[in-house]
């Protein structure tokens, strides 16, 4: 891929975050300046897989995103997680961007830097996960950034509106938030 494509793929996707990227004009606001945390526990085998977004703040590196927008997660042997983020842009055409993530929290496992592009990594912090992984909240430290993420291409509008909840406790404004469109035939590629 070559390094202006991707920086147009949505790529980094749950992961580029702001000491990458320039800030963006009217971008989200937190409306907490206490430090975000991350979750106490995330079991990596557990959280490998597919996972689909339903929302997400708007940002630059997913412009071109469209619909169908997911990322696949795979364990490693050498301890790192390959990253395949994929989306449906509005030519109909799905672009994927494939990367690396390594845990910088070994004690939770929740806290990873992840890159689509080295020597570049971003913060990726799993601040909000479900009991049995069904969902989960991934933002990073100066909350510009924050995704909801399903197991399944959509999510049920009680528990829709419980992540919101949880979300705002966290300090990030839900009215900015976007949704996702999925349609049930997401053509996704595999993590290989």
């Amino acid at each position: 891929m070559s390094k202006k494509l991707a920086m147009n793929v949505f790529g980094a996707f749950v992961f580029l975050a702001g000491s990458l990227l320039a800030p963006q004009r009217g971008s989200a606001q937190a409306t907490s300046t206490s430090p975000l945390t991350a979750v106490n526990n995330v079991d990596l085998r557990r959280y490998a897989g597919k996972w689909y977004e339903i929302a997400r703040y708007p940002n630059r590196f997913q412009r071109n995103c469209q619909s169908d927008t997911t990322a696949i997660y795979t364990l490693r042997g050498d301890g790192k997680v390959q990253v395949v983020n994929a989306c449906r842009e509005k030519n109909g055409k799905v672009t994927t961007a494939r990367g690396t993530a390594k845990v910088v929290d070994k004690k939770t496992n929740a806290k990873l830097k992840v890159t689509f592009f080295w020597p570049f990594y971003g913060d990726y912090w799993v601040i909000g996960l479900s009991p049995d992984y069904r969902w989960a909240i991934v933002g990073e430290p100066s909350r510009k950034y924050v995704w909801i993420l399903s197991r399944t291409p959509s999510m049920e509008e009680t528990t829709y509106r419980e992540v919101l909840r949880l979300v705002e406790t966290l300090g990030y404004q839900v009215g900015t938030l976007q949704k996702t469109n999925q349609s049930v035939q997401a053509n996704v590629p595999s993590p290989s």
